[in-house]
């Protein structure tokens, strides 16, 4: 049994097959993504968040591959825009679905996310963050939305980060298909990086 089926128990059901499919196997999810930044200062945060996420910004629409798989009891999500390095996200588990929470480590920050599912897809709640290990309230980071599901047999993605007045400043979205399975490996990298489904 995966990570995630143990996470949310008999609740794991109420996901989409296909979503179900990719976090009991693992895989490799391909495709485009459409890249929106904000305008005016807006643009600028986002452009620099950008960078810290390894996400060109002088182009609209870019390649994207991400591995999913699980090992140790941890999600890995390891994401490529393009020609970029690769973006390493490692997810832990707390509790059990419905009132439990996944722990995002991203570099020196880190986020406690629950999840809400909808029509079976998988929506990010941000809940907590720390940064190198001191606790921030959320009004002090950019709002984010996140989500994965299912629309027309595609994996589709979003995720958005936004400031009050200000507004969007970054966003990421697209339809991915499932390139290949993974099989987990003990050895997988533990983790590093910058990010947010």
């Amino acid at each position: 049994m995966s990570t995630v089926e143990r996470w949310f128990a008999a609740g794991f059901t109420q996901l989409h097959p296909l979503l179900q499919q990719l976090h009991q196997q693992g895989g490799k999810l391909q495709g485009q993504v459409d890249l929106k930044f904000g305008r005016g200062l807006a643009g600028l945060i986002g452009a620099r968040l950008a960078k810290q996420l390894g996400i060109p910004t002088q182009q609209a629409r870019v390649d994207f591959q991400v591995d999913i798989h699980d090992s140790d009891n941890t999600l890995h999500w390891n994401r490529c825009f393009a020609d970029s390095a690769m973006l390493f996200s490692r997810f832990q588990p707390s509790g059990s679905w419905p009132n439990g929470h996944w722990l995002e480590s991203t570099g020196a920050l880190k986020l406690a996310l629950a999840v809400d599912v909808h029509q079976g897809g998988w929506y990010w709640r941000p809940l907590k963050a720390w940064l190198h290990g001191v606790r921030l309230p959320l009004w002090l980071l950019p709002r984010t939305e996140a989500y994965k599901r299912i629309e027309e047999g595609r994996y589709q993605f979003y995720v958005g980060f936004s400031l009050p007045l200000l507004g969007n400043l970054l966003s990421y979205s697209g339809a991915l298909t499932l390139g290949s399975t993974t099989v987990a490996s003990r050895s997988a990298p533990a983790i590093t990086v910058a990010d947010s489904p």
